[in-house]
């Protein structure tokens, strides 16, 4: 194992951090930071500028395997310690969090390439977690049942799982390991980490973090590197009770298949394709508000983003027109520019999927009211992008576009337009908007989606469920449910004769 070192790179703004050793090159095994066997290391780039970040450390399935000795020899007493006493650390680790917030956005900024207030607000959505798991620590509590048999006393109660194994996402690199990785912490169990190559720092930080908050060796290991390798030595290790994982749904198949001979809890959130629905009786400029949020957020780069709007014929032509002013005026720049709204892509393929589903809307007949083309910011920049009249054959009707192209058509009736939006395999979130409280009711129940959120966007947090339905995944994360998954009910029944 190797001392901590840090390249040098070439980005400026890694010079605002206050925090320097918050800006980790190497993975984190056990207590230690750890370089790759052989000294391989991957590039993070600036999505903004293309400008190096940092060069990190890219681990072995050797080094995978031992990061799982180490937690599962940090399993006993860690699961043993009193629920008090890991929520203390927790709560520690959390304040630390807040303290540190503007070097953390930074880093997301920089890695990640979301608006510096966006990251912000991710910072402040991640430490949420730990704050509320802090508390459901010390909430696990035994069930009595009443006794179907003689002189028998009967008792359930939750234990720790075991040995997590967590991978996420470059779209939300700390909120993701936050919600998942406070749950198993909570719940008693340790954790084995994969972060995305995209957006490593962000992870690392928080593993530095949470060393000073006291988690003890061997309890949070971060381990970083080639996805395949590491998720893959995750996946068939038996020692790894649980698999948590966020990403594509063509992913979480394929880590659901190499789980299935060790028969892992499965907790997935996976793909969206998210319906956003305007009834007639709207406020215009209020659902305009609300579908620029839901639609242009992360740069689109979100699996909530409202993917497919269907507006009513009654007011279509209006909002389209309002739709498209509100979007012209958003603006595209570098993530730490004052005035960013829309930031880059995270990479050229996120920028080719994008262009391939506005040529094909357009090729099928809808007009492209605002954008349509690459920005002059840079090579990973798109303009916001209003495409109207979008078919439903459309591949973007059809598929997840996470990108900044918001895609809107007509419908009639009630009836008519839940169909459609249920016509999908995905279902996480739909958005409805409309002054009818029967219709708020009545789209709750028939849209076939793990959540909807009714005249507004913001919907989620620490104390929420989060998860969907159908091929959008598997469990919840957040509430008091997130934890569930990392536990075992184990049932004790007491002779009294």
């Amino acid at each position: 194992m190797s001392a901590h070192f840090v390249r040098h790179t070439r980005h400026e703004a890694l010079g605002r951090l206050v925090d320097r050793r918050l800006h980790r090159e190497l993975a984190y095994i056990d207590g230690h930071w750890v370089a790759g066997a052989t000294g391989k290391s991957f590039e993070v780039t600036d999505p903004g500028s293309g400008a190096d970040v940092a060069w990190v450390a890219s681990l072995d399935a050797e080094q995978a395997g031992m990061a799982i000795d180490s937690a599962a020899r940090a399993f006993t007493a860690w699961r043993a310690a009193l629920p008090q006493e890991r929520s203390r650390i927790l709560r520690e680790w959390h304040a630390l969090i807040l303290a540190a917030k503007d070097d953390l956005a930074l880093l997301m900024t920089l890695e990640q390439g979301k608006p510096l207030k966006e990251a912000l607000g991710e910072i402040d959505y991640a430490a949420s977690f730990v704050e509320w798991y802090a508390e459901e620590a010390k909430r696990l509590n035994a069930e009595s049942v009443t006794s179907h048999l003689p002189n028998a006393e009967m008792v359930v109660r939750r234990e720790a799982l075991g040995v997590v194994g967590i991978a996420t996402p470059w779209n939300f690199p700390s909120a993701m390991l936050t919600r998942k990785a406070a749950a198993a912490l909570a719940a008693g169990c340790t954790v084995v980490a994969h972060p995305s190559s995209e957006t490593p720092l962000s992870a690392l930080a928080l593993a530095e973090l949470g060393e000073r908050a006291g988690l003890p060796a061997g309890v949070f290991n971060v381990v970083t590197g080639d996805a395949a390798t590491i998720v893959g030595r995750l996946c068939e290790d038996a020692r790894v009770r649980a698999m948590s994982f966020t990403g594509s749904t063509e992913i979480g198949r394929l880590i659901a298949e190499k789980c299935a001979p060790t028969m892992k809890r499965l907790v997935m959130e996976l793909g969206g394709h998210a319906p956003l629905i305007v009834f007639d009786d709207a406020d215009i400029e209020r659902a305009v508000s609300i579908a620029v949020d839901a639609k242009f957020a992360t740069s689109g780069q979100d699996c909530l983003a409202a993917n497919r709007i269907y507006v009513q014929s009654g007011i279509y032509d209006r909002f389209c027109e309002a739709f498209a002013a509100r979007v012209q005026a958003l603006s595209v720049a570098h993530g730490l520019a004052d005035n960013a709204e829309i930031g880059p892509l995270m990479h050229e393929r996120a920028v080719r999927k994008v262009e391939e589903h506005v040529a094909d809307a357009i090729g099928r007949g809808a007009r492209c009211l605002a954008g349509g083309r690459r920005h002059a910011a840079g090579p990973l920049f798109h303009e916001p992008t209003l495409l109207a009249d979008v078919p439903d054959d459309a591949l973007i009707m059809r598929e997840e576009t996470f990108g900044p192209v918001a895609a809107v058509t007509s419908f009639e009736t009630e009836e008519e337009v839940v169909a459609r939006a249920n016509a999908t395999e995905y279902g996480l979130v739909a958005y409805v908007v409309t002054e009818s409280g029967a219709r708020q009711l009545r789209l709750g129940r028939a849209l076939d989606y793990g959540m909807v959120a009714v005249n507004r966007v913001k919907i989620t947090g620490a104390p929420i469920p989060f998860g969907g339905t159908k091929q959008s995944g598997l469990g919840r994360e957040g509430s008091r449910h997130g934890i569930e998954a990392f536990t075992e009910l184990k049932y004790l029944c007491l002779d009294l004769a």
